[in-house]
């Protein structure tokens, strides 16, 4: 990170400095909350988890070279430097927020309910073929893994492209407050956490507030094919830009070749322009993606060959559509998280997949609300509508997937209560030219079936 000193990190997050004057104007190396991630000058953060209490590890991370430590104890009569404040979760987010405003560097902000993480791994593609960019690792896309990421950057990257998830009402503007973002994206408007955000309008309603804390002369854009987005008006008069599959979107695409797994090839259409380039990874929600892109780099001044490169340099991550080419089938890898739109999604794209025989291994969905049985049975539902020729449905609110799907016509249906009691029916799909989908919400720790399954 850049320099910051330990009076401006006291001021920046109304803590009382504790310790001697002389490392006052002393510099931080890095932000840890991690004691296993701290190195020589890094400022510890204790926060206080579920389980564990970092104010615990304290007296260690100083030991280990930490320059100092944010604290919500008095701490007494230590030989080391360390902050007082009120709150470390909230100092972490105050001195982000200082952190950023410090910085010279275009952010991307990304939210929806859909293909957040996709989308930030294509945008982030798609730059780096002209910037240095830094982009949000994993899932630190919350209130404490936004300012971490932030506190990543470093003076040589030109842009950053940061994903936001929330969950409840009020999680968006804190995380709005700290990114600031110069082009804001919203891929979709869903169904993920309806049980706290009630409907697809509360849902709209805290994604879109990321808006408000951008920059003036910034990019809002939005996936055109969304009835939510596409009949959304911004409070400040900001017009979104749109990106879709129909033509009626400036940045959309003609002349679709779907190869299966291998991928889709598309002619993408710009307000100025027109290029071709192939998507490795398949699935139409991965042409939304590239779209994205698209639009993203357009409006950071990339030019058509830039982009094009980026969207085919692509390569998928574990648990997002990774393809994993085992002895005896592939695996269709999608299991880090499901709701309806991305499940549906997933079917959809198994069903193309060019292969012999089909199976969709799938697991409960979670954060529905009342919604959760009916959404359930119409995954099984989907799975017979695709034709997909077995069905493993595994977990309590799955029982409706496995009701769905033979009620629909699928003939080869089963339901198991856990991963442990499905394994042996799952190892069992193996077969010539087999393609086996894997997915469910990210509690079902599935995974660990990947990994079972890739090496059987």
């Amino acid at each position: 990170m850049k320099h910051m000193t330990l009076s401006e990190i006291a001021d920046a997050c109304c803590g009382i400095y504790c310790g001697d004057p002389a490392f006052l104007d002393c510099e931080v190396s890095s932000v840890a909350i991690d004691s296993r991630k701290v190195v020589k000058d890094t400022l510890f953060v204790a926060i206080k988890g579920a389980r564990v209490d970092g104010h615990s590890f304290i007296p260690q991370v100083m030991e280990a070279g930490a320059l100092c430590s944010l604290s919500e104890q008095d701490l007494g009569d230590v030989d080391y430097p360390y902050i007082r404040v009120s709150s470390c979760t909230e100092a972490l987010k105050d001195l982000a927020e200082h952190y950023r405003r410090s910085l010279d560097i275009k952010v991307v902000g990304i939210t929806g309910s859909v293909g957040k993480t996709s989308t930030k791994e294509m945008i982030a593609s798609v730059l780096s073929e002209k910037y240095n960019v830094l982009k949000t690792e994993g899932n630190f896309n919350n209130e404490i893994g936004l300012p971490l990421t932030v506190f990543n950057i470093r003076e040589e990257h030109e842009v950053a492209v940061l994903e936001m998830g929330i969950s409840h009402f009020g999680d968006m503007k804190p995380l709005a407050k700290i990114a600031r973002p110069d082009v804001c994206v919203i891929t979709n408007i869903g169904y993920a956490h309806l049980e706290n955000l009630g409907t697809r309008d509360g849902i709209l309603k805290e994604k879109s507030s990321m808006t408000d804390y951008m920059n003036p002369k910034g990019s809002v854009i939005f996936n055109g094919d969304d009835d939510k987005l596409k009949s959304y008006t911004s409070r400040d008069g900001r017009t979104p830009v749109y990106f879709g599959l129909t033509s009626s979107c400036p940045f959309h695409v003609e002349n679709i070749e779907r190869k299966g797994l291998k991928g889709t090839y598309a002619e993408f259409v710009t307000p100025t322009s027109r290029f071709h380039a192939h998507i490795s990874i398949p699935g139409d929600h991965m042409i939304y993606n590239a779209l994205a892109g698209v639009a993203v780099g357009y409006a950071l001044g990339m030019n058509n060959d830039e982009i094009a490169r980026g969207i085919e340099k692509l390569v998928p991550i574990a648990g997002r559509n990774n393809l994993i080419e085992a002895k005896h089938y592939t695996i269709i890898d999608d299991c880090y998280n499901a709701n309806p739109q991305s499940m549906a999604a997933a079917i959809h794209t198994l069903a193309r997949s060019g292969r012999e025989r089909t199976a969709a291994v799938l697991g409960d969905m979670g954060e529905l609300g009342a919604l959760s049985p009916q959404a359930h049975y119409d995954m099984g539902m989907c799975c017979a509508r695709e034709q997909i020729d077995a069905v493993v449905a595994i977990g309590e609110k799955a029982k409706e997937i496995a009701r769905g799907a033979r009620e629909g016509g699928c003939e080869n249906v089963q339901w198991f209560s856990d991963r442990a009691a499905a394994l042996d029916t799952v190892l069992a799909l193996a077969g010539r030219d087999t393609a086996v989908l894997v997915k469910a919400s990210h509690a079902m720790a599935f995974p660990q079936l990947v990994e079972q399954l890739s090496k059987a």
